[in-house]
């Protein structure tokens, strides 16, 4: 079959429209998304501007660590070098998609289109980004009950929100094992667990994936602490970084886009149960999500516009 040159600028006129359409309906979903929430951002925005500058400058360095860390993550859950550019502005983008589609999708489908246009075929795209996620997971989950048992003045903060560290590692093996009957399941969690036990035999690809992995809740839970110094509140930084941790391990249960709703609640009622006030936790989350979310949501749906009219998406 003879393919012709008004054929082949056909196709790619297509893939220009297809391209600036997605582009549109990213940037116009994003908008909408950023004006129904004007006066929490106005509200947000005015009690921060009371805030500790220093410290806000530090929550807004500790935001963008999360992106190279994510990347760092991703690079070890792979075998193929990644262009580190892009690699990090796809995290970037991903964060920003994150905040339109429920429970993490915005992110895995970005993350899963990058994989692929760097050479990945989509089983292996998808088992790297499984693996990084099971990694998180694990992170989360060990670096909870590190605290609780080294730190006794956390146990009041976990007798309010009682086993959830706990009760999130066994729903989720509950679950697991409900579906274990399933071929293609199995078939899945093997090629993952093949893939764990590649990243270990190369001992770069398993710091970047733990070390990222750590790094990457860390930084999450250094914004939290920077956001509850700037606003003075006097709470231990374990109980803190514990209280990020509960929060979004909570959180995860619910699939609302990017966490919103349900870890702000969660977030802001461990801080209370830690010991803030009201109204001070509900200020500290806001700014959480102001450096995490909303203000970085606009350059980051350009950044995944540019990605998609680059055909690195």
């Amino acid at each position: 079959m003879i393919v012709t040159d008004d054929q082949t600028t056909g196709a790619r006129g297509g893939r220009w429209y297809l391209q600036l359409g997605v582009g549109a309906a990213l940037l116009i979903a994003g908008g909408g998304m950023l004006a129904a929430h004007r006066a929490t951002l106005d509200s947000g925005t005015e009690r921060l501007t009371a805030g500790d500058m220093e410290w806000l400058l530090l929550a807004c360095l500790a935001a963008v660590a999360t992106w190279v860390c994510a990347a760092v993550a991703q690079q070890g859950a792979v075998a193929e070098q990644l262009p580190t550019r892009r690699l990090v502005a796809a995290q970037f983008a991903a964060s920003a998609a994150n905040h339109l589609l429920p429970a993490g999708a915005g992110a895995t489908v970005v993350n899963l289109r990058f994989l692929i246009r760097c050479g990945l075929s989509p089983r292996r795209a998808a088992t790297a980004l499984a693996v990084k996620a099971t990694v998180g997971g694990i992170v989360r989950c060990t670096l909870g009950v590190a605290l609780l048992t080294t730190s006794p003045g956390t146990l009041r903060l976990s007798a309010r929100v009682p086993c959830v560290l706990f009760l999130l590692p066994t729903a989720a093996t509950a679950v697991a094992l409900a579906f274990a009957a399933s071929g293609r399941l199995r078939r899945a969690v093997r090629q993952v667990l093949a893939d764990v036990r590649d990243v270990h035999r190369h001992r770069t690809r398993a710091w970047a994936l733990w070390g990222g992995s750590i790094a990457f809740a860390l930084m999450h839970a250094a914004v939290v602490v920077a956001m509850v110094r700037a606003l003075g509140l006097g709470l231990p930084t374990r109980h803190v970084v514990m209280a990020y941790l509960v929060a979004s391990g909570a959180a995860a249960l619910l699939p609302t886009p990017g966490g919103l709703g349900s870890l702000d609640t969660a977030l802001a009622l461990v801080l209370t149960a830690a010991g803030a006030p009201g109204q001070a936790a509900v200020s500290a989350v806001l700014g959480y999500r102001l450096v995490t979310g909303w203000l970085p949501m606009a350059p980051g749906l350009l950044v995944l516009v540019l990605l998609v009219r680059r055909a690195a998406l």
